[in-house]
This record gives C-alpha cells, sequence and structure tokens, in this order.
C-alpha cells in the first residue's frame, strides 16, 4: 500500500515535466530580429547626394554605395569600400554590437565616430545613433534601417544635426540586396 501513495505522485509529477519542458522549449525568447546579411547597392551613397560628404572620413560607411553585412546573433559588421578616387582602394569594417555599449571608430588624428544600436521591439527596425567629429566640427547623426518584408531592400531613414548647419538635415537612401 505504501508503494502505490509514492508511485502516484511521482507518475503526476514525471507528466507534468514532460509536458513543461517541451512547450517551454517551443517558446521564443523574444522577437526574431531582422537579418540585413548581404551584399547591398545604392544609387546614391547614404550621403545625400553629396551634401554632407564632408562630414565624414572618406572610409566611413555613410559614404559608400555599397556594404557587405554579417549579421551575427549579438552583432553585424558591415564592410564597405572607401568612396575615394584618388586614392588605393581600401575597404573599411564597422561592427555594430546589440548590447547597447557606445562603439567607436578612429580614421585618423581628430576624426572619430562613436556609435551604439538600439532595436525597436518587434526587432524589424535598427536605430544607429552616431556622433562624428571631424576635427572641431560635431556631427550627430541618426539612422533608422529598415529591411523590406521581402529581404530585398534596406531603407536608411537619416537625420542630421551639426555644430556647423543652422537647420536639421533628413534623407533616404535605399540598398538593393545584390546577393
Amino acid at each position: 500500500m505504501k508503494i502505490k501513495r509514492t508511485v502516484f505522485p511521482s507518475f503526476i509529477i514525471l507528466l507534468t515535466g514532460l509536458m513543461y519542458f517541451p512547450l517551454q522549449a517551443q517558446q521564443k525568447k523574444g522577437p526574431s530580429r531582422a537579418n540585413f546579411s548581404g551584399e547591398w547597392k545604392s544609387k546614391e551613397s547614404i550621403s545625400m547626394g553629396g551634401n554632407i560628404y564632408c562630414a565624414y572620413s572618406l572610409d566611413d560607411r555613410m559614404c559608400s554605395k555599397t556594404m557587405k553585412i554579417a549579421n551575427q546573433a549579438h552583432f553585424l559588421t558591415i564592410e564597405s569600400p572607401s568612396a575615394s578616387p584618388e586614392a588605393a582602394p581600401t575597404t573599411s569594417h564597422e561592427k555594430l554590437t546589440f548590447d547597447g555599449k557606445e562603439s567607436q571608430v578612429n580614421y585618423g588624428p581628430g576624426s572619430k565616430k562613436k556609435f551604439n544600436v538600439k532595436w525597436s521591439a518587434d526587432g524589424q527596425t535598427m536605430t544607429v545613433i552616431s556622433i562624428s567629429h571631424q576635427g572641431q566640427v560635431i556631427h550627430y547623426v541618426t539612422e533608422v534601417w529598415k529591411l523590406s518584408t521581402d529581404g530585398k531592400s534596406i531603407t536608411v531613414q537619416a537625420n542630421a544635426k551639426s555644430s556647423v548647419w543652422d537647420e536639421e538635415r533628413t534623407w533616404e537612401t535605399v540598398f538593393a540586396k545584390i546577393n
């Protein structure tokens, strides 16, 4: 009789565990994020047709018409060729981390960019907030990246302020996937 009293509760606990753990494994840990991986090309660089071209180093991805992006779980990397037609071809590498911490790229003496990345609650929009230092000039840029539903284009909405401009500038650039 004592065995029957311990077997039944043990059986109930076992059945509960068998049902609980598979249900937990099926639940998502949060929304899936847009995957920007691939090679991308734009008709124009992000630089608003040249109006803010001087705001960035020629090695900055903001001046490039093409980007190669590799998406990882906690960051993405962007490779972009230099926009300088006179200089030897170079490729810049930028790592955008998703931990909320500030990253920095140094382009040379007095030229650097600090930035951080934030995701929307649904994981479909990535916002990159940058502060670019070019000597005494400081530019504040907010980029909102959105992947199209078919995954064939990225739209970058940008907004810029500067220590030398009187007005705020906005523009949009669309990148098409080339591979």
